[in-house]
């Protein structure tokens, strides 16, 4: 993972670094769809316009690829936190399962995608939901309701302030 190292130790090429580093300004747009901060692990909802209430991000705070890159305190803690968030979201948006996903192909930062799953809607179904997502970006489907993703995340910081997310050590 040879990446220069920009302002304030960002990785220049890193986007998911970039994105960690403006949510910590208070009044950002991400600021505002961040839920949780730790020393490990940074959870925030999709930015707008969202594919779907819920379409939640949780993130490794370092930079780092995935799990084989993972320290022994992030190893330890990543079950726990994947855990804790799929089944907040599962709480909060009352879907029958949670999405895990994650490529690193196109920002080589760990960021899994957590994605409510309504068996009701086909057009989310397995793989059909990344053609959601890329309909949602062309204008095709409608994005999720703002305000309904401003209660998601209220919803969801209540919750994590109460659940250990594995950030221990």
């Amino acid at each position: 993972m040879d990446q220069s190292v920009g302002h304030g130790g960002v990785p220049v090429a890193c986007d998911i670094c970039r994105i960690h580093e403006v949510a910590a300004q208070s009044g950002s747009d991400f600021a505002a769809l961040e839920c949780h901060r730790g020393q490990h692990w940074l959870v925030r909802h999709h930015p707008l316009p969202a594919p779907l209430v819920g379409w939640t991000f949780l993130c490794a705070v370092r930079h780092v690829q995935g799990p084989a890159d993972f320290s022994d305190a992030e190893a330890d803690g990543f079950g726990r936190a994947l855990h804790t968030v799929s089944r907040a979201i599962r709480e909060i948006t009352g879907c029958d399962r949670v999405y895990a996903i994650a490529f690193g192909q196109g920002a080589p930062h760990l960021h899994m995608h957590l994605i409510p799953r309504f068996d009701a809607v086909e057009g989310t179904r397995a793989w059909q939901v990344a053609d959601w997502y890329r309909a949602v970006e062309r204008g095709e489907h409608a994005p999720a309701d703002p305000v309904a993703v401003a209660h998601f995340v209220g919803r969801l910081r209540e919750i994590l302030v109460k659940s250990p997310l594995g950030e221990r050590g």
